[in-house]
């Protein structure tokens, strides 16, 4: 699409959503709205003495619709809100004037951020009613009302979390960026052990020593861990001494007293043995994530998978025998998948009374193998299917959403949504989903995510690749150092 900007430069807004509703297109840029051809957008923004106004202009041949949108000066504030507010107004102007282009409009209107409840999250917290910030949902941003429903569902969840933190609380993460194998739909930074046996061992110790300096600083600052989430990757790739040897260097470094909440993905059911398990239970891990993705095995060779339907039921009853709550993941839009294939891997998830479920909609990455060689995937219409029996099926089961993302480029154009039973919310996944406190994040490719309380969030970012990670060992206090300088300076204001 040809796209020309007028009165502002906010081309990431217009791109956001461009490509949330046009996906085949990809922005060109004309020195003119008048020698743009083919299909192509105009946007401008204007101030008078009341309104910001946003105007979008569409033009495919002969056809030619305008969307307009705005806000009133007064609300803009400082830049960082003035600037939101003004993207806010440029999007919904652009997707008023798209309207009448879409075949299908898209059930998250022209919302194009990855966390669309953070919206109704600020309209819970100002006051308004349930149902008032649905409607604003649906009536400003053109979300499904389907959608906007979730989007409440999950909103109350961040609400009622966020009343439960105190100032100084932390959630932390640490990243075990190791795979058995790579699937193919993934583009995480994850090294299947295939290729990088070798590095397991000094990525550990530089893993331990890690820990142990976030410990001091843990110390240092008055920080209360809240959560613990040991993610990947894979982490159950790692032998049972490896892993004692990071649950206990944890648990000697840092102060865990706190903690409400001890996750551990150990994601691929063939990863998991007896011995694993109750390490980790030993050590205070209350959660354990087994993730099928699919309990078809045709599904599973498809995407990589070695594990087959049965190693899940193993890996959950294993989970269960050592005392320990269950998070399970499958996702919508798998290569060889069926409507009536992703119904069974869900109803077969149900019957293990799964305290947590996340339905993840397969997202289209660049690197991933399912791009690279063109493989067949199921409809956006089938994946809509998908998502509608899960809904039903979840919600009849007791289960509630409790926080959803969104992701570039899913089928669709969905939604990943984690269904709880009551009491079962993932404290880890809302605090850090929804902005609520800081992220110590820890390991490879671990994004530590400063919380300041007063809309000011800073990141410091891990090396992405094991031999990286493993090359910046002299550099762990660097990071600490900027956490202190962060958490000083809040200190000062108050």
């Amino acid at each position: 699409m040809k796209l020309y900007l007028d009165g502002h430069d906010y081309k990431y807004a217009v791109e956001q959503i461009l490509l949330a509703l046009f996906p085949e297109e990809r922005p060109e840029y004309c020195a003119s709205f008048e020698t743009c051809s083919g299909l192509a957008a105009a946007s401008r923004l204007s101030f008078g003495k009341v309104y910001a106004q946003a105007v979008t202009v569409i033009r495919r041949g002969g056809e030619e619709t305008r969307g307009i949108s705005r806000v009133r000066l007064d609300r803009l504030g400082e830049k960082l809100a003035a600037d939101r507010l003004l993207q806010r107004i440029i999007k919904q102007s652009f997707y008023k004037a798209a309207e009448r282009f879409l075949e299908t409009p898209p059930v998250w209107g022209s919302l194009t951020g990855i966390r669309p409840a953070q919206l109704a999250v600020a309209a819970l917290v100002s006051g308004k009613s349930k149902e008032s910030a649905k409607n604003s949902l649906i009536r400003d941003y053109h979300v499904s009302p389907e959608r906007a429903e979730l989007c409440i569902d999950a909103a109350r969840s961040a609400v009622n979390i966020k009343q439960s933190l105190e100032p100084m609380d932390v959630a932390l993460y640490i990243g075990i960026p190791f795979c058995p194998s790579r699937c193919a739909y993934c583009s995480f930074v994850s090294n299947s052990v295939e290729k990088s046996f070798a590095l397991i061992e000094p990525f550990v110790q530089v893993l331990l020593r890690e820990i142990e300096a976030v410990g001091g600083l843990v110390n240092a600052v008055g920080m209360r861990v809240i959560a613990v989430y040991i993610g990947g990757g894979t982490p159950t790739t790692l032998s049972e001494t490896e892993i004692e040897a990071v649950m206990r260097t944890l648990e000697k470094s840092i102060d865990l007293k706190h903690v409400r909440e001890y996750t551990v993905e150990a994601g691929r059911p063939d990863t998991i043995t007896e011995q694993k398990l109750e390490i980790m239970q030993r050590f205070g891990a209350m959660r354990i994530c087994v993730n099928p993705q699919s309990m078809s095995r045709e599904v599973l060779a498809a995407i990589g998978r070695k594990h087959s339907p049965e190693d899940v039921l193993t890996a959950a009853k294993i989970v269960r025998q050592n005392g320990m709550a269950l998070n399970m993941d499958v996702i919508a839009g798998l290569p060889g998948d069926t409507t009536e294939g992703f119904a069974h891997t869900l109803d077969t998830v149900l019957s293990l009374k799964s305290e947590n479920v996340t339905i993840h909609t397969l997202s289209l990455k660049k690197g991933s193998r399912i791009m690279l060689e063109g493989t067949l995937i199921p409809s956006g219409a089938d994946v809509a299917v998908m998502l509608e029996y899960a809904a039903r099926r979840l919600r009849e089961s007791g289960l509630l959403p409790y926080y959803l993302y969104r992701q570039k480029f899913t089928s669709g154009g969905f939604e990943n949504i984690g269904w709880c039973t009551a009491g079962s919310e993932g404290l880890y996944n809302i605090c850090m989903m929804d902005e609520l406190c800081t992220v110590l994040a820890l390991g490879g490719g671990g994004v530590t995510k400063l919380v300041s309380g007063n809309g000011r969030i800073e990141r410091i970012f891990n090396a992405k690749y094991p031999r990286e990670y493993i090359m910046q060992k002299d550099k762990l206090n660097d990071k600490t150092e900027r956490v202190k300088e962060f958490y000083h300076a809040i200190s000062l204001q108050h």
